[in-house]
């Protein structure tokens, strides 16, 4: 069944067009209300005995299936419920986890996902997305156009660097798809122009290869030049059959996303959100926190605990920061340093990969380091000789964070910013708790993954939770409103700062640096509108978006709201839903 989103021109309001009747449009999810059907909806598009007599508000379904929600007795539990309500009412989905926001992003996304993603091939229940594997390399085009509309957002993931999980193979594919409803949930992108792809080139897990029901291709890894000409044609194809599309690449290999996002980003609008949405939430942290300290930018000095790709984009947005706010580039990069598996990155150090080796120390920088080896400088270590103002973490192992690093930290600094930002909770640095008291409360603190309020001496600290989705359905949003051509990091630090400029007084009163979930609307609008402003000035928009931009963008914001359903085949047939 095809459907288009079409405007009455006497009402001026929303409806959909549907060119079939009958039970297709209960089997739809895009079309299915449930038992929401209105009377006359029900006679005239042939659906009557097919649900129950009753005719139910919104709201009454909303209160049953949060009930069933509530009745789960796991998270995981949970998640299933969620995925299947999507997979039938796309509507009511949106709309159960709209209102529940706060509740329900977990589940749906970190740290849920994850056990989704490693239980995926246990739990599939119904197809969502494109799955491509290498063996089918030459028929990309033919797999894309499959799907039945061109997407606004595509997100994309080849499964191997899942969370803090590492290869899951074809089960990444939860990542996309729990990705995609957050570009919907939080930035209004109609669910209808969001596709999840994953790329199977099969999977180095030998727990999934050995695992009688895993839906993927079951074979090792496509590597090297292969795997680069495998994604060679899939961005091809893209361009080709998908041209106006954002392309968001997730979830790669740390050396994959590097080199895919320097690859491609000349060529099409796409970004990847582990590099560069991590990093402009990440420093809308810190100018929350430099709210609290009273302090500027260019002022701070950061030790990165973690040298992946996340790490990369972090350190490179900062020096943005850094410079815009007028120091060199040199000067910018030597107020970074990493500390990866090995100690803290130096420039002496043998085989050093070439994207660690930009922040990477040299010897006479550290020579007056006190450490027992100095080619191996632990974390501790490099605070006590750095002294830096901010510590994040992105490094994946649980307790890295400890006591005498936070109270390092505490020590050369009244109001230390300690972010321990790896997902899910239990690869967590440090716990807030524990960032809090080893610091005796004078740590501005911001996690990764959910954390409860601490009380600590009597006083309560709501933790602001340093999500991703504060950043990137924003900038989904404005790179589909704004027709913008390509990427620019200058977006990102743009994205940043209005990202900062939504945290009010109370969220910093409260020791939070982001704000409540509840609010994640209001953020991706003002997200996307400095996307787009943004996007002008570097010359990647037409510079018309800037005429009523902040009504543009909020009349682009898909709400999660039952439409009138016409039979018109012949108008649903001559044009498939879009934006």
């Amino acid at each position: 069944m095809q459907c288009s989103l079409n405007v009455d021109p006497i009402t001026d309001h929303e409806y959909m067009a549907v060119d079939a009747d009958g039970y297709s449009i209960l089997l739809d999810p895009l079309t299915n209300k449930g038992t929401a059907f209105p009377l006359h909806e029900r006679e005239r598009l042939r659906l009557d005995g097919l649900v129950p007599p009753v005719v139910s508000t919104i709201g009454q379904q909303l209160d049953r299936v949060y009930e069933n929600f509530r009745a789960k007795q796991t998270d995981l539990e949970r998640y299933i419920y969620l995925v299947s309500l999507q997979d039938r009412n796309e509507t009511l989905f949106h709309r159960l986890l709209t209102d529940h926001i706060d509740e329900m992003m977990p589940i749906v996304y970190t740290p849920v996902v994850g056990e989704a993603c490693q239980q995926f091939s246990h739990i599939y229940r119904r197809a969502r997305g494109l799955y491509i594997p290498y063996e089918q390399r030459d028929r990309i085009e033919t797999i894309l156009a499959n799907h039945p509309r061109s997407p606004a957002v595509i997100v994309v993931t080849d499964g191997e660097r899942i969370l803090g999980l590492g290869d899951q193979g074809v089960g990444g594919m939860g990542i996309p798809i729990g990705k995609l409803a957050l570009y919907t949930a939080c930035a209004g992108i109609p669910p209808y122009l969001t596709l999840p792809i994953t790329l199977d080139v099969g999977t180095d897990n030998d727990e999934r290869l050995l695992d009688p029901l895993y839906v993927g291709m079951r074979h090792r890894r496509i590597r090297g030049a292969e795997y680069q000409a495998f994604i060679d044609r899939f961005v091809e194809a893209v361009t080709r059959v998908y041209p106006d599309a954002v392309l968001q690449w997730e979830d790669f290999l740390k050396e994959n996303a590097i080199s895919q996002l320097r690859r491609f980003r000349d060529r099409l609008c796409t970004f990847n959100d582990d590099i560069q949405g991590t990093a402009a939430v990440v420093v809308a942290g810190v100018y929350s926190a430099l709210r609290i300290t009273k302090q500027s930018i260019r002022d701070q000095r950061v030790v990165l605990a973690g040298a992946g790709a996340s790490a990369q984009g972090i350190a490179d947005l900062i020096v943005s920061a850094l410079r815009e706010d007028g120091l060199s580039p040199d000067e910018a990069r030597t107020r970074i340093c990493t500390v990866d598996s090995r100690g803290l990155v130096t420039a002496d150090r043998p085989n050093l990969e070439g994207y660690k080796a930009t922040y990477a120390r040299s010897l006479e920088e550290v020579a007056a380091c006190v450490c027992r080896d100095r080619s191996r400088i632990t974390l501790e270590e490099t605070v006590r000789h750095f002294k830096p103002t901010i510590l994040i973490g992105t490094s994946g192992t649980p307790g890295l964070f400890s006591a005498p690093v936070v109270a390092a930290m505490a020590a050369a600094h009244e109001r230390p910013i300690v972010f321990p930002l790896s997902n899910p909770t239990s690869k967590s640095e440090c716990t807030a708790e524990e960032a809090l008291r080893w610091s005796d409360g004078r740590a501005i603190v911001a996690t990764g993954s959910p954390f409860a309020p601490v009380l600590y001496k009597g006083r309560r600290y709501r933790i602001g939770q340093g999500n991703n989705a504060f950043i990137f359905p924003g900038v989904g949003l404005g790179l589909w409103v704004g027709k913008v051509r390509r990427v620019t990091d200058a977006m990102f630090l743009a994205a940043a700062r209005a990202m900062a400029d939504q945290v009010t007084g109370a969220d910093l009163d409260a020791g939070a640096v982001y704000p409540e979930l509840t609010r994640i609307r209001a953020c991706s609008h003002a997200v996307a509108c400095a996307v787009i402003r943004r996007a002008v000035v570097d010359g990647h928009a037409d510079e018309r978006m800037l005429i009523g931009l902040d009504e543009v963008v909020r009349a682009s914001m898909w709400v999660p709201r039952y439409r009138p359903i016409r039979y018109e085949p012949r108008a649903a047939g001559d044009a498939r839903l879009s934006g």
